[in-house]
């Protein structure tokens, strides 16, 4: 009987994955509760210590230590505790019989159920304690179920659940496959502890880099950031922490080896290795790949740049409804506005116009106050004796011209003193002569024009020429046949030369040979 329990009680253990100690510990507790049920103990305070080695179970009655007793069945004076015990104090417990371990069945059957739940919570609280400090690690795990909401996963001992908010949308996922998770989160619950895993974390993707790149896991090259869309793109920032090491090659592998592991694994997400650099404006170039791009413009204050790239790599550098340039913000942390040479430039020369014409304002503002003051002193010139002279002179010449002459010199004064306006009288008399002995001798020629005046050789009327052989003088009109072939008009004229000058030109043709095609065509 003993060694069946002994038995019994040690491949429970091995069953459970407890401690022996842990199994007799509720296994106790299991009887203390089937004891109070029992009605020779009911209402009394029950201890029942297990021997492990023999298997004896020791019931033992408990009373507390009062002054004055008001249940005698779970409380004792100090001086009838002193028989049991000497050295028990006040407010203490004390033994004061045993009773034999034999129970009922109602009391069986409470204790059957209290080991088990015991032993329920004792695995919760080992699985608790084995995976609290292991937060952030990636696990391989079986698919176990599959539920609307939520994949229930087995790790371990344990079972974790992957809700759908750490799912990744493009992965489809079936019962039995195996696929490596991230342990997000441990925590208590009512059920035990629950262990929350990932699959769209970025964590989940550094831990992968730390497990495939040896010089990561080492720590020559160190990952800086991380921007992830979870089952389409990743950009990963990298860099050396030793010198001569190549924190992309090292990353990318041998032809792509190390890379490619990491993309099987997430169902071919696609990854890009950038190196991180201290220069804002490098890091975002780099950022951007695989577009090439020709400037980057930074505002440090509101923290945002400006990268330019050629007009056939914008979709590119753009990305897939953004998704490119969004990446590059997240991994450099920089709002970041791409534009085409073509629209920069475009930008820049209206930028330069509109300084130039700022400028030109500004100039205009600045030279106002002289040109205020220019009237004082044109009239002060204005006022010498030699020029007043000189202007008397020629109103008396020309009254009309000296007219204008002072309304101009009221207006600018500064123009009269320019030498040029004194030669202006002296070519006026040159070139009001010169129409009147042109338009006189035509006036008397219109007169005395007649009829009788006109010469012969205005009657001969010029003609086309209608053939080589004509001996006449060409274009006189003799004979009835000549005015006849010009009533066809110019345009019958000029058929009948055109002919003319054929026959008289060409060679004879050589003879044609006769074939079907020709007689076709005739």
């Amino acid at each position: 009987m003993k060694s069946d329990f002994i038995v019994a009680l040690t491949q429970l253990a091995a069953e459970r994955g407890l401690p022996r100690e842990i199994v007799l510990s509720a296994i106790e507790a299991a009887l203390v509760s089937a004891y109070r049920k029992d009605s020779i103990t009911a209402n009394q305070n029950v201890s029942v210590k297990l021997d492990p080695g023999t298997g004896d179970v020791t019931v033992n009655i408990l009373k507390t230590v009062v002054e004055e007793v008001t249940d005698e069945q779970t409380e004792i004076t100090l001086k009838d505790a002193k028989k049991f015990n000497p050295e028990v104090e006040m407010d203490g417990t004390v033994v004061t019989e045993s009773m034999p371990h034999t129970a009922g069945r109602i009391a069986a059957q409470t204790a059957k159920q209290v080991v088990m739940q015991r032993l329920r919570e004792a695995e919760r609280e080992i699985v608790f304690m084995e995976y609290e400090d292991k937060e952030g690690e990636v696990f391989s795990v079986n698919i176990q179920r599959v539920e609307p909401k939520q994949v229930i996963v087995a790790l371990g001992r344990a079972e974790a659940v992957l809700p759908i908010s750490e799912q990744v949308p493009i992965e489809r996922y079936r019962s039995g496959n195996k696929m490596k998770v991230l342990l997000k989160t441990v925590e208590r619950s009512s059920k035990g502890p629950e262990l929350i895993v990932s699959r769209a974390d970025t964590l989940l993707l550094r831990r992968l880099f730390e497990m495939e790149v040896p010089e990561i896991f080492s720590g020559a090259v160190e990952i800086d950031s991380i921007a992830r869309e979870p089952g389409s793109r990743s950009k990963v920032a990298v860099r050396a922490t030793q010198d001569g090491v190549d924190p992309v090659g090292s990353c990318v592998g041998l032809r792509g080896v190390r890379i490619q592991n990491i993309v099987n694994e997430l169902h071919g997400e696609k990854i890009d290795v950038v190196e991180w650099n201290k220069e804002a404006a490098i890091f975002l170039a780099n950022a951007l790949s695989p577009a090439q791009v020709m400037k980057v413009e930074l505002n440090v204050d509101d923290k945002t740049a400006t990268a330019v790239v050629p007009e056939r790599q914008l979709s590119l550098a753009i990305g897939k409804e953004g998704q490119n340039v969004r990446l590059a913000a997240r991994l450099t942390g920089w709002r970041v506005d791409i534009k085409s040479n073509v629209e920069y430039e475009a930008e820049v020369a209206e930028r330069a116009v509109k300084e130039a014409e700022a400028i030109a304002t500004g100039a205009v503002a600045v030279e106002e106050p002289p040109v205020a003051e220019e009237p004082v002193e044109a009239e002060a010139v204005a006022e010498e004796p030699v020029a007043t002279e000189q202007v008397d002179e020629e109103v008396e010449a020309e009254p009309a011209a000296a007219e204008e002459a002072k309304v101009e010199t009221k207006e600018a004064p500064v123009a009269e003193i320019k030498p040029a306006p004194v030669e202006e009288p002296v070519v006026a008399p040159k070139l009001a002569p010169q129409p009147a002995p042109v338009r006189e001798p035509v006036a008397a020629a219109e007169k005395s024009a007649s009829l009788r005046d006109v010469p012969e050789a205005i009657w001969t009327i010029r003609r086309a020429r209608r053939s080589v052989s004509d001996s006449d003088e060409p274009g006189q009109i003799r004979f009835a046949e000549d005015i006849a072939g010009l009533r066809g008009g110019v345009t019958a004229s000029r058929r009948n030369r055109r002919r003319d000058d054929a026959a008289a030109t060409t060679q004879p043709e050589a003879p044609k040979r006769k074939t079907k095609a020709g007689k076709r065509r005739r």
